[in-house]
């Protein structure tokens, strides 16, 4: 696994050592084998990293705090930058909350129903306060989604009474965003489909975020949260979680970018998407 943010793992080898021993150690003779393919791969994503960080870093100068997590289901490698730092949720919450609502479903043995249903889409197509409100209250509130928490694995949340307000890391979302597709996780098939399709039709305006970093004929699922309180002298947090697909299979990937401090909505838009992009562009994938 691959962290960034001043804690990438050690590799093993330094950059310019190819793991082959000098001919003065080996008889004068080369040595027959190199670095396996697993090991240069290693090497090469460490580098990427080790760029990413540097970007990141020089973004961070000049913008409010901020966060991102990357988690490739095809490799199994994670990046994080200030992985561990909480956040504000705002509405990036409404996707752990469907996932309990649908777990409170499969623990019924039955498909979630339409009442449940008609709260859950404009929660997470609209982003509708009132019908999250009413659905986190008919899943049991805070307790319930804090127990709702360990199964699906995420440590680094606190739920607060005032969904909102609930704490969390990047780290924890991709997480999240994980188990949405996990074929051997807590959600059953038809879960996963119903949160596909559900983060998959977010209405146009809302449809920001993760899905900038796409490209053409990608597939994405999104779900943002934005939120601007007088306790932070009206400053915005903007967050956005959501996965990248492609057709051919050779990227599926989560990503998470959580900030605070900023300004205006659009200005922590314009922040998280571009934290986004970065994080193609320097992993490759």
């Amino acid at each position: 696994m691959i962290l960034g943010g001043g804690g990438l793992i050690a590799l093993g080898m330094a950059d310019d050592d190819p793991g082959v021993l000098p001919s003065a150690l080996t008889g004068g003779r080369p040595s027959p084998t190199g670095p396996s393919p697993e090991e240069l791969a290693r090497i090469e994503r460490a580098k990427r990293a080790k760029l990413l960080d540097t970007a990141l870093k020089q973004v961070a100068v000049e913008t409010p705090d901020f966060s991102v997590a990357v988690l490739d289901k095809k490799t199994g490698q994670a990046y994080a930058y200030e992985g561990s730092t909480k956040f504000d949720t705002a509405s990036i919450v409404k996707a752990q909350i469907l996932a309990c609502e649908l777990l409170k479903a499969q623990d019924a043995d039955r498909e979630p129903t339409k009442s449940e249903l008609a709260l859950a889409k404009p929660m997470i197509q609209l982003s509708d306060n009132n019908a999250t409100t009413e659905l986190f209250q008919h899943l049991g509130g805070q307790s319930a989604i804090t127990k709702c928490n360990k199964r699906l694995g995420l440590t680094q949340t606190t739920v607060n009474k005032a969904w909102g307000l609930t704490r969390t890391t990047a780290s924890d979302q991709v997480k999240l965003l994980a188990k949405f597709v996990d074929a051997k996780g807590p959600l059953d098939k038809g879960s996963r489909t119903t949160a596909f399709e559900l983060m998959n039709t977010v209405d146009e305006a809302q449809d920001w975020g993760v899905p900038a970093a796409a490209k053409p004929g990608e597939t994405t699922t999104v779900k943002n949260g934005w939120d601007t309180r007088s306790a932070d002298n009206g400053l915005w947090a903007v967050n956005t979680i959501g996965r990248i697909t492609s057709p051919d299979g050779k990227v599926d990937v989560s990503v998470a970018v959580l900030s605070h401090n900023n300004q205006t909505m659009d200005t922590g838009i314009a922040l998280v998407e571009k934290v986004a992009k970065l994080t193609r562009e320097h992993l490759k994938y």
